[in-house]
């Protein structure tokens, strides 16, 4: 922020000043922002923790902040409430065969959830009949 404002032409006494006010009523503040961030990652996108932090990550907010965010949203929001909530995304009816549980299981590797939770979600769904996995 203080390069973009020195590019339009503001004193850097002034700008030091901005941003200094900025941060003390909240307006700049990492881990405020990275907090919104990680709600809107989780809540709405439904994403797991490992992808969580790697999109805060990637807008520039530091590794160890994103960690303790993204797990302080996790325990709030329920991580198992998540993932439920991306299966039922990714997932209107019955898993159909073998490749439809790996089509589904690897998506959801994808959007950052364990794979231990993963699976043992999908076998839940269907009710642990695994018959299929043999075609």
């Amino acid at each position: 922020m203080k390069t973009k404002l020195l590019d339009h032409g503001l004193e850097p006494d002034e700008v030091d000043e901005a941003i200094e006010r900025l941060r003390a009523e909240r307006w700049l503040d990492d881990e405020r922002t990275a907090e919104t961030h990680a709600r809107r990652i989780i809540g709405v996108k439904h994403r797991g923790e490992r992808r969580a932090r790697q999109e805060l990550e990637a807008v520039g907010i530091p590794a160890e902040t994103a960690a303790r965010v993204v797990r302080l949203v996790l325990d709030e929001l329920d991580e198992t409430d998540v993932l439920e909530k991306a299966i039922a995304r990714r997932l209107p009816g019955p898993i159909r065969d073998r490749a439809h549980f790996k089509r589904v299981y690897q998506a959801l590797l994808r959007q950052g959830f364990a794979a231990d939770q993963v699976a043992k979600a999908l076998v839940a769904r269907v009710g642990g009949d695994l018959s299929f996995m043999e075609e």
